[in-house]
């Protein structure tokens, strides 16, 4: 393929034809010798074929941190390689140039940097330059020596959660005059190169003191009385004002005095975590999605009941069920947990309760503490879940969990200056009061609800779970 240096050539060449006898012939003559000149440099280029392609680097990183993945150009051929390389990736991806990471090795037993000069080699030999970044991936600019290899490292800054693939590298073999190119598009020989990106863990800075509470009630002794969702403690002496229902009457029979039985909190219960995948996950909180919060309370959550030997289960849901973790060991359950969390997104589809709740109640024979994480939205509220609620209220204690935008309370109680701002304020506060008619109807059927903005979800949300394993009500 022919560069824009051929086409400058031509026009110099045609500002002679003035100065021609014959100014036709002189374009032929012109035309011929820039087409000569340019077969030559294509002959002249390093052969593609010849290249060798490889990739390596890293396969997973947290959101919000950076990874590098470096693609390995080596020059097969006899001929000096000028070329133009583009690693090309998702635009969610963020791959940029990384020159600090980019090295030239000339041998087996001599590398180096950008620009090195080993053993006194000419510096043409070996050099590879950040041409620019755009959103398809970083660009460079190689020269290599017959047998040399470049190492072009990407930094990786995603932008959010999820798997982002490597696309294709593409290599532009130029001549030395620069006048036309060989092009080759295409992986390199190893499979597909994806990055997972793992899910943000910001309520990270709250486990110290949710575990110190957790402590705090493994400490209390038990309730008195039977209670739902209690095991037996121990028997002791009965003293006036014990509910006369927890005496033991065969063991009073056997010590000659009053005994009543004491109860603990089971710590062997189930927690349930539904996560809402549908329109509504899809929703920005801030500058995430609603979806990434609700995540970020799920490990957190997990992480808490894992630590107080309660069995954790987790199930994603729209349509259809996009992930499900049942029955996993404490040891594996939060790498598990991670690594299906981090492919999740939100589907512009409406959920389906009746399948959630279906799938519970088939899954679940005991009573657990199941925890919807959806919005609080009168329309998918009130025509899904609400017809099916009871059935699912019958068996288990249900919490729905909905986030809230933190920036409604300003809107409804902020100044109100111009006509635009009468009419949000306006739709703020009908939004809460929809809000707060929606959860009245939950809690008659016996449903707590946390209705929290996102920077304290989490947090709100774990406190709700210690409050409930205190009462016994898991």
């Amino acid at each position: 393929m022919v560069t824009w240096r051929a086409a400058a050539l031509l026009g110099v060449g045609a500002t002679t034809l003035p100065w021609w006898p014959a100014p036709w012939w002189g374009l032929v003559v012109i035309t011929a010798s820039v087409a000569a000149l340019t077969v030559l440099d294509v002959a002249l280029a390093a052969p593609l074929s010849r290249l060798e392609l490889g990739r390596d680097g890293d396969r997973t990183v947290w959101f919000g941190t950076s990874a590098t993945v470096t693609v390995r150009l080596a020059n097969g051929s006899r001929r000096r390689l000028r070329a133009q390389v583009r690693d090309t990736w998702v635009p969610s991806a963020g791959a940029v140039a990384d020159p600090a990471g980019a090295a030239v090795n000339t041998g087996p037993d001599n590398a180096g940097p950008v620009g090195a000069d080993p053993d006194g080699a000419d510096p043409d030999d070996g050099g590879v330059t950040a041409a620019g970044s755009d959103r398809s991936g970083p660009v460079w600019r190689v020269r290599l020596a017959p047998g040399a290899v470049a190492a072009l490292p990407a930094a990786l800054t995603p932008a959010r959660h999820g798997d982002r693939s490597a696309i294709e590298v593409t290599v532009r073999s130029s001549g030395p005059l620069g006048l036309a190119f060989r092009q080759r598009r295409g992986h390199p020989p190893t499979p597909q190169w994806t990055v997972r990106v793992l899910p943000r863990f910001d309520a990270r800075r709250l486990l110290a003191e949710k575990l110190a509470r957790l402590r705090v009630i493994d400490g209390i002794r038990a309730t008195r009385g039977r209670g739902q969702g209690t095991e037996f403690d121990n028997l002791r002496e009965y003293v006036v004002g014990d509910d006369v229902r927890s005496i033991d009457w065969r063991a009073s029979a056997r010590r000659s005095d009053v005994l009543v039985r004491t109860w603990r909190p089971e710590r062997d219960r189930r927690v349930m975590f539904v996560l809402d995948t549908g329109r509504t996950s899809a929703a920005l909180i801030g500058d995430q999605p609603r979806l990434d919060v609700a995540i970020d309370a799920a490990l957190l959550l997990a992480t808490l009941a894992n630590r107080a030997g309660d069995r954790f289960d987790l199930m994603a849901v729209d349509a259809k069920v996009r992930a499900a973790i049942w029955g996993v060991s404490r040891q594996a359950l939060l790498p598990r947990l991670v690594q299906t969390l981090a492919g999740l997104q939100p589907a512009l589809v409406e959920t389906d309760y009746e399948l959630v709740v279906g799938e519970i109640l088939r899954r679940e024979s005991r009573r657990c503490l199941v925890v919807l994480c959806t919005a609080l939205e009168p329309g998918a509220l009130g025509d899904g879940l609400l017809p099916v609620l009871p059935r699912l209220a019958a068996r288990h204690q249900v919490v729905v969990a909905a986030i809230g935008d933190p920036t409604l309370p300003a809107m409804v109680d902020g100044p109100v200056h111009t006509v635009a701002d009468a009419y949000l304020a306006a739709a703020a506060t009908r939004t809460v009061t929809e809000r707060g008619r929606v959860s009245a109807v939950l809690r008659r059927y016996g449903v707590a609800v946390l209705d929290a903005s996102a920077p304290t979800f989490a947090g709100r949300l774990a406190d709700l779970y210690l409050q409930l394993k205190l009462l016994g009500r898991l």
